[in-house]
């Protein structure tokens, strides 16, 4: 009989395991590139580089006319100002949901985190047409404040307050659940000792739990930027004709003017915009990974 001997377990070297990580993230890296970097960079050729009968030449002429152009303006100015309105309005009522729910043990938490997370589950075409039938005119409210003999509000259905409401509505669930997230790094360990040494509520809040949670609301407004100035239905359905937001800008340029070099000159200014928002993005996380 041989006699078997035991020695060390010498682990693999890590250059083996590089390959299959590699191939891991190889399909969607890919995926990546085939429908999103890929159709950035050609709509930036596309507006960057014109036909002519004597070839291709360089021009900067769309740009030209969109930065000139009163309209184009007023419609990248609304964008702007729905966006930001819409970021302000989701941090004033998302962080008092989220603080309740992460320091409160009663049972009604529970109701209340279903209660905003509800919206993750209606399509936006359902939520614009709830929101004219309650806000529009002659809908619930109207018909509510009518028959207890009081005057009709003014609707914000087909105003620039409407596509203020529905964006708003639509992503508290997203910004609840990652501010939610953040607060829980927030120790209740660290909230008592503030307490034991006379710190108020507001004390609290301001310099233990807004600093640690600070990169969960960076990344919160990011994403909520990101999906509201790029939106389409809810601005579509509930905004005004004139001006609009730049997504049913970009489809009545593309389908009714038949001018596809200036949608995609639309989508390249949007682009840029939501690309300083997403670089916001990119280093919280890079800076969590590195803490």
């Amino acid at each position: 009989m041989t006699a078997v001997t035991s020695g060390p377990i010498v682990a693999a070297p890590a250059t083996c395991k590089r390959p299959i990580g590699l191939l891991l993230v190889a399909i969607p890296v890919l995926m990546v590139i085939w429908l999103v970097i890929w159709p950035i960079i050609s709509a930036v050729i596309t507006t960057l580089w014109v036909k002519t009968p004597e070839g291709s030449a360089f021009s900067i002429e769309t740009y030209r006319f969109f930065f000139s152009d009163g309209y184009s303006l007023s419609n990248l100015s609304m964008t702007l100002w729905t966006t930001g309105v819409c970021a302000i309005l989701l941090l004033i009522v998302c962080l008092p949901i989220a603080l309740y729910l992460r320091f409160s043990t009663s049972r009604v938490s529970a109701y209340v985190q279903g209660l905003a997370i509800f919206p993750m589950f209606v399509p936006s075409i359902i939520l614009s047409f709830a929101f004219i039938r309650v806000l529009g005119p002659n809908g619930t409210v109207d018909l509510l404040l009518n028959a207890v003999n009081l005057p009709k509000i003014r609707t914000p259905y087909l105003t620039p307050r409407g596509p203020v409401i529905g964006p708003v509505w639509d992503n508290i669930p997203l910004t609840v659940l990652i501010l939610l997230s953040g607060l829980g790094a927030v120790s209740n360990q660290s909230i008592e000792a503030a307490r034991d040494v006379g710190a108020g509520r507001f004390a609290v809040l301001w310099h233990i739990i807004l600093p640690r949670i600070s990169n969960s609301i960076l990344v919160a407004i990011s994403f909520a930027v990101l999906g509201i100035f790029s939106a389409f239905t809810l601005p579509y359905v509930l905004g005004p004709a004139a001006p609009e937001m730049m997504g049913p800008f970009m489809q009545r340029t593309f389908h009714e003017l038949f001018e596809p070099r200036t949608a995609i000159t639309c989508a390249v200014v949007t682009f840029g915009f939501c690309i300083v928002f997403g670089l916001f993005y990119v280093r919280s996380v890079a800076k969590n990974r590195t803490t």
